[in-house]
């Protein structure tokens, strides 16, 4: 890597190891370095998913799945149900295949090696990039959308970072950069976190704050005045609107009928109140309290929220069963339905407990 704006790893380290945000994955085994399974259970959480929210969720995951044979030993619900309210429930699913994978062949411990990374359930070339530097110390890459932004601004790359022309440049940037970085014994790990922190605290995709940035001095977009125009921005997806209606139905002891989803699709094998996409005859009598919205990658979902006493004669799907309202909160549950939950018993409350 050659030229005025090639990144000097060095500032990056420097600056990751001052001011590096206090995150619990990024505690150091008592020995130095990180923790593996650690490692992979961070990063199949933060995909899609703020940090913030993840940072709420992390310690109960490990604290539940301490190694990966803790968690091939569970059953998959299990690990959905801690899952619950992180969204793009699938990455649970993998996260236990992995873990599965993990113990069946690599005697239960995380491997160091990209090809065997990449050989396990829901592990791309980023998450494989991340563990092998992070984990590992190797000079391996990743590139995410923190990472692609710094690189083409300070590189002044125009272009989406939705672009594969785009993704393919930054790939082969960040490889440049890490080996540089190894090769001058600076750690890869530092390099990669510090751009990925950089992206997210100070190289962010609005008002970008320049001053406080360690590649400042060689970066061509701020030279030229061009960061508000570096990257393009992504097409934002096309949502489909989904309407759905869910009954919340209460019994004479103040239980609440839940329903766990199948497997595959949206929610996979997550509790809900009973949800329809057309609402059955004999639920059209409940009242309507709400309504609540979320937006998902594809989707606008609008969940109309009825309740009342289970009407007679309507049967509840399979794999259902009475809860007590105690009880809800251990219960693996999505943040749209328990939305829906907090709505509906909260209306009931104002009202005279409903009998059959």
């Amino acid at each position: 890597m050659t030229g005025p704006s090639a990144p000097d790893p060095a500032a990056i380290a420097r600056w990751f190891r001052r001011c590096a945000r206090d995150l619990p994955w990024r505690t150091p085994l008592p020995g130095g370095g990180r923790d593996p399974w650690a490692s992979l259970v961070s990063e199949f959480m933060l995909q899609q998913t703020q940090v913030a929210r993840v940072a709420e969720r992390f310690g109960p995951m490990l604290a539940r799945f301490p190694t990966p044979a803790s968690m091939a030993a569970a059953p998959v619900e299990d690990v959905i149900s801690l899952w619950a309210g992180l969204g793009y429930y699938r990455r649970a699913r993998m996260l236990h295949a992995a873990a599965t994978e993990i113990v069946a062949r690599f005697d239960g411990r995380v491997p160091s090696d990209t090809f065997d990374l990449l050989s396990l359930p829901g592990v791309g070339r980023y998450t494989a990039g991340a563990i092998a530097s992070i984990a590992f110390g190797l000079p391996r890459p990743l590139v995410d959308g923190n990472v692609a932004r710094v690189l083409q601004r300070v590189h002044a790359r125009t272009g989406s970072a939705s672009d594969p022309g785009v993704m393919r440049w930054a790939w082969r940037e960040a490889e440049l950069l890490v080996s540089a970085a190894y090769a001058r014994r600076v750690p890869p790990a530092q390099v990669n976190e510090g751009l990925m922190e950089l992206g997210a605290t100070v190289c962010t995709p609005a008002s970008p704050r320049c001053g406080e940035c360690p590649l400042s001095r060689t970066c061509l977009a701020r030279a030229r005045g061009a960061q508000a125009h570096i990257p393009r921005p992504k097409a934002r997806p096309a949502r489909a609107g989904v309407r759905l209606c869910c009954a919340v139905l209460v019994d004479a002891r103040g239980r609440v009928l839940m329903h766990r989803r199948p497997p595959g699709g949206l929610w996979s094998g997550l509790w809900q109140p009973p949800t329809h996409e057309d609402l059955p005859p004999a639920l059209a009598s409940l009242p309507v309290v709400g309504e609540v919205t979320r937006l998902l990658t594809h989707r606008r979902v609008v969940l109309q929220v009825r309740t009342g006493a289970r009407p007679r004669g309507w049967r509840a799907p399979a794999n259902s069963t009475w809860v007590a309202r105690e009880d809800l909160a251990a219960l693996g549950v999505g943040s749209a339905h328990r939305a829906v939950l907090d709505l509906a018993l909260g209306a009931t409350g104002r009202r005279r407990p409903q009998r059959h």
